[in-house]
């Protein structure tokens, strides 16, 4: 009877032990999943796409923010950025229309349209940068040769700011045509420079011209003083003349009412006249070497001597 009873027991804790192995192994299994589920669960952020891969192959593209999955084991996922990015173009020399060369630095905007175009055809951002660098170069070459280095460098002239949206015209063109899954937002210059070993010959040019064009200024304004100068002359001349003319008259009218004014006077009283017209005379004949002779009797020498009577 005791025998019965060990076994009894030995068959209770077997069938535990048994309750508590599959309660562990579920349990397994269910973290199993859960982490499976958890791992494989993947997170769309704002301003990325998601790309998911099965076996190497694009199957799909995730670009709304929120949460996403892929099947374990076959799929994986890759990042691409669906903001805008700044790409620093490489520094290049180009010709001129006029067969001046110069360094051209730039950048260029741009931004992953079509991801699965993009990754068809470049596969990888820095490929795609790549690729952008060539166009741009290409339509910065073909557009600047067209101008002449004056009209490049040149402020009056210059026609830099149509330049840059021509040329990111060019490139998002070729760039559609290609279906390269990009797109050029703005391609701006930096910078134009000249070859360091042009630089002082240009200079000297620079200079010359500028000295030129300083002493054609001058000439222009000596010019145009001198024009100034006698136009005065001649406006002084005329105003001269005028006044001269005017003041003529004038004293003419006023010797005219003088001789009138001393005719009236003197015909009051012709004796006076008379005295007054010799006495004018005398200053008009007589000066410091004159010599008088005159009889004592006569009545201006009787009035020099001091007889009144």
């Amino acid at each position: 009877m005791s025998e019965n009873v060990v076994d009894l027991n030995e068959k209770k804790g077997s069938n535990k032990f048994s309750k508590y192995t599959k309660g562990g192994i579920i349990s397994l299994i269910v973290i199993i999943l859960i982490g499976l589920v958890l791992v494989n669960i993947f997170i769309v952020r704002e301003g990325e796409y998601k790309v998911v891969r099965q076996f190497g192959e694009v199957v799909r593209i995730e670009e709304n923010p929120g949460l996403s999955y892929k099947i374990p084991f076959i799929q994986s996922v890759e990042t691409l950025p669906k903001y805008q990015m700044i790409y620093d173009v490489e520094e290049a020399e180009i010709n001129t229309k006029d067969k001046k060369r110069m360094m051209i630095d730039n950048y260029a905007i741009w931004r992953i349209e079509d991801p699965k175009q993009m990754i068809s055809t470049t596969r990888t951002v820095l490929n795609a940068e790549a690729k952008l660098d060539e166009f741009v170069y290409s339509a910065i070459r073909t557009e600047l040769g067209q101008l002449n280095y004056d009209e490049i460098i040149n402020d009056e002239k210059s026609e830099r700011g149509s330049l840059n949206d021509r040329i990111t015209d060019i490139v998002n063109k070729n760039l559609a045509e290609d279906k390269y899954g990009i797109v050029v937002t703005d391609i701006r210059m930096k910078r134009t420079d000249l070859p360091a070993e042009n630089e002082q010959s240009v200079y000297t040019r620079m200079i010359s011209e500028r000295e030129s064009t300083a002493q054609n200024y001058l000439s222009e304004g000596d010019a145009k003083k001198n024009e100034i100068e006698a136009e005065t002359d001649r406006e002084v001349k005329v105003i001269i003349s005028k006044a001269q003319a005017d003041a003529e008259v004038i004293r003419s009218e006023g010797e005219g009412e003088a001789a009138r004014i001393y005719n009236e006077a003197f015909s009051k009283d012709p004796e006076f006249y008379n005295l007054f017209r010799t006495l004018e005379s005398y200053k008009t004949t007589i000066d410091g070497e004159t010599v008088i002779i005159l009889p004592a009797d006569s009545p201006y020498a009787r009035l020099l001597m001091g007889y009144t009577d």
